[in-house]
């Protein structure tokens, strides 16, 4: 049987949308990773279900999936674009996702054009204890004893920060997202601060590579340039696909601020596709 789904993207960073909450559906990693696949399936840097949500003051419960089928806890494009999409479907502009890293409200700001809306999403506190990352062994997770002296921390999902003078070292991503450091693999960011208010960042994923844009990476990547005293606590995050606001609040809350767009709709057999 055909189900529907949106494809949508932040940035470049872009999603298959499917919603769960009238039809469940058993989406295995093996499918999710079939429909992900930009040749043979879809195509996308994650799917995305929605399903009933479990807290009274949620309207939806929202998982994101990697492009192989593993689960992540948070996704910040993606967060954007299904608040876009709920506020459109309820006329709300202020929101509450429940997702495995907790609830996460949101605010839709007017839309300029259609299909297009610049989303504020509060991605909530970030975790700086070793165990939180998780890291193998109890370490100071400012200055990790890799080379380079990368800083970690968990925005819902592990992130670790190189800050570097260039953007070329990103290379070394798909090596240090194994490393026996992460028991769960890490997103690997490399940043160059340009200002106070500005940095230009490139992530290599967890299980999905490097894509055009990663927002929870863009959170990390500014918490923990404020951390190591590089940068204020709100600025403009570059990334390969534009750009993000990123603002760590007095309330020790991080506020992430970028567009969400529709890129089409479409129906998709998951029969067809290997269990």
């Amino acid at each position: 049987m055909s189900i529907h789904f949106r494809k949508m993207h932040g940035l470049g960073n872009d999603f298959i949308v499917v919603d769960e909450r009238k039809t469940p559906r058993d989406f295995s990693p093996t499918r999710i990773a079939a429909l992900a696949d930009r040749r043979r399936g879809i195509g996308c840097d994650q799917f995305v279900t929605l399903t009933p949500a479990l807290n009274a003051n949620a309207q939806a419960f929202v998982r994101f999936f990697n492009p192989d089928g593993s689960e992540a806890g948070a996704c910040g494009n993606a967060s954007r674009c299904v608040a876009s999409l709920l506020a459109t479907e309820t006329g709300q502009s202020d929101l509450t996702l429940q997702t495995r890293a907790g609830l996460l409200t949101a605010r839709v700001l007017p839309a300029k054009e259609e299909g297009r809306a610049t989303v504020t999403v509060d991605m909530g506190r970030p975790r700086t204890g070793w165990q939180d990352v998780p890291l193998a062994e109890e370490l100071d997770t400012l200055r990790l004893p890799l080379d380079g002296e990368p800083a970690a921390l968990s925005m819902g999902n592990p992130h670790v920060t190189f800050f570097v003078d260039d953007l070329a070292e990103a290379e070394r991503g798909p090596a240090l997202e194994m490393h026996p450091l992460f028991p769960d693999r890490a997103n690997i960011g490399f940043a160059r601060i340009d200002a106070s208010d500005h940095m230009r960042l490139r992530v290599w994923e967890r299980g999905a590579g490097f894509t055009l844009a990663c927002g929870s990476g863009a959170c990390a990547a500014a918490v923990n340039a404020v951390r190591r005293g590089l940068a204020g606590r709100r600025m403009t995050v570059e990334v390969d696909g534009g750009e993000m606001l990123i603002a760590w609040d007095d309330n020790d809350h991080v506020q992430m601020t970028g567009p969400a767009q529709l890129a089409f709709e479409g129906t998709v057999d998951p029969e067809a596709y290997p269990k």
